[in-house]
């Protein structure tokens, strides 16, 4: 007599456990791939790893990585990285404008005025620079528009009002933020019509040229301080009256060469020889004729206005 034996289910238990494992398995492969991003595997090319990069990464903890998007040839393209020249130049520039800054409230100001001439000169160059270099970039475009709020829109204000507005109170308060308010609003509207303006002009007084003329006056009033204790209230007004009509017209419409394209054509002859006759008078006295060439130039955006209006 055989005695019945209950079924055993261990084979079927252990089957069982082996599905729930794979089906675990299957179902955490998902995020481990998508947290995983950052390693790239051997059969995605770069740019398709940068666009996987770029929409799975959450940019969580510690991270010094930049990645940025646009579109070239009607195609999206993701990149990491910065370049190196450029964007160093344009870091020089910052500091010119932060040194500018710490002189002017220490009352060094020709040494303030120099600092703003040197960003000037770095900002015309790391724009080249990449150019060049075929190495342009949204985070370089952005990057130089932040360095030019400083070193054009905040550090001429500090300079002039610490030189010649703070004795007139809040009227100098206002007259100096005016100045950097027209400077922001300068560079924010060059950013959103890049590439739809024509690159032969700019719309409005560009910030650098500006910052110069606001930093020419006052190493001009350094030079020339006979005025101090004759005239200091009427030099005060003008002074504040001058940072307010160079802050408009930034943010004006009229349009001024921009000479971007200046270096690709031949000239008469005879323009090299007026241009080493103006370099010759100007190092006469070169805050005066800087000073005298940014107002003939900023005159003439507002004459060749007026005449293509008439």
């Amino acid at each position: 007599m055989t005695t019945e034996q209950p079924p055993n289910n261990s084979n079927s238990l252990n089957k069982n456990r082996s599905e729930d494992n794979n089906l675990n398995d299957g179902l955490s492969k998902e995020p481990l791939l998508q947290d995983s991003a950052a390693t790239q595997p051997p059969f995605v090319d770069e740019h398709e790893f940068n666009i996987r990069l770029a929409d799975n990464d959450n940019y969580d903890g510690l991270t010094f990585e930049v990645i940025e998007a646009e579109v070239a040839e009607g195609k999206r393209v993701v990149s990491r990285g910065v370049y190196l020249a450029p964007n160093l130049i344009t870091t020089l520039s910052l500091l010119s404008g932060f040194f500018s800054i710490l002189a002017s409230t220490q009352g060094e100001f020709y040494k303030a005025s120099l600092a703003i001439f040197l960003s000037a000169i770095l900002d015309g160059a790391d724009g080249r620079v990449a150019r060049m270099l075929n190495a342009q970039s949204p985070f370089g475009e952005q990057y130089d528009s932040l360095a030019d709020m400083l070193a054009f829109g905040v550090a001429p204000a500090i300079l002039i009002y610490s030189f010649a507005l703070e004795p007139l109170g809040r009227i100098g308060i206002g007259c100096a933020f005016v100045f950097t308010a027209c400077g922001a609003f300068r560079l924010a509207r060059f950013n959103v019509q890049i590439g739809e303006v024509d690159k032969k002009y700019f719309v409005g007084l560009a910030s650098p040229l500006a910052a110069i003329l606001v930093t020419a006056a006052v190493m001009v009033a350094v030079d020339h301080n006979e005025w101090v204790g004759q005239y200091d209230t009427l030099v005060m007004m003008l002074f504040a009256a001058w940072v307010v009509i160079c802050g408009l017209l930034m943010v004006s419409n009229v349009k001024y060469y921009s000479f971007k394209e200046f270096d690709k054509k031949k000239v008469p002859f005879v323009v090299l020889i007026v241009g080493v006759l103006i370099m010759s008078i100007a190092l006469y006295d070169i805050p005066v004729g800087i000073l005298a060439i940014g107002i003939i130039y900023a005159l003439s955006g507002i004459f060749t206005t007026l005449k293509s209006k008439m």
